[in-house]
């Protein structure tokens, strides 16, 4: 698998990525746990790094996901997810947005968690705040 620099001094990654988002919503007509690990496992394998979640795909169940087919080869993947979009869990097609700078903490702080590791490699914000200045959000 090529790599691409990432920036002037940053990490390599595979030049192809694997979004996960449809493994656990939107494009999806059911969910199949073990069939999603595998095509993680199998994407690793084939030297894809590149892994794309955000808290909002499930709400919450696609980092969950992710952090059950990362169990022992974090080593191996650059994980990058978002933050900023919300969803509501109890009516799916409700949207809103934050870039407040506690929603932000608790926003990282979650997706850690869910993920099972300790540092993320690329966040950022899915949606821009129209109410919050991007400095605030920085």
């Amino acid at each position: 698998m090529q790599q691409r620099q990432l920036g002037s001094n940053g990490p390599l990654v595979s030049a192809m990525g694997l979004g996960c988002m449809g493994m656990s919503d939107f494009y999806v007509t059911g969910l199949d746990e073990q069939e999603s690990i595998a095509t993680v496992h199998l994407a690793l394998e084939m030297g894809i790094n590149l892994l794309d979640t955000a808290d909002a795909y499930g709400p919450h169940t696609n980092e969950l996901l992710l952090g059950k087919a990362l169990k022992g080869k974090r080593e191996q993947a650059f994980i990058a997810t978002k933050f900023g979009l919300l969803r509501d869990a109890e009516n799916p097609h409700k949207r809103g947005v934050s870039g407040r700078p506690e929603y932000i903490r608790k926003a990282i702080e979650g997706s850690l968690q869910r993920l099972g590791i300790d540092y993320i490699d690329l966040y950022y914000q899915h949606r821009i705040d129209p109410e919050v200045p991007i400095e605030e959000s920085v």
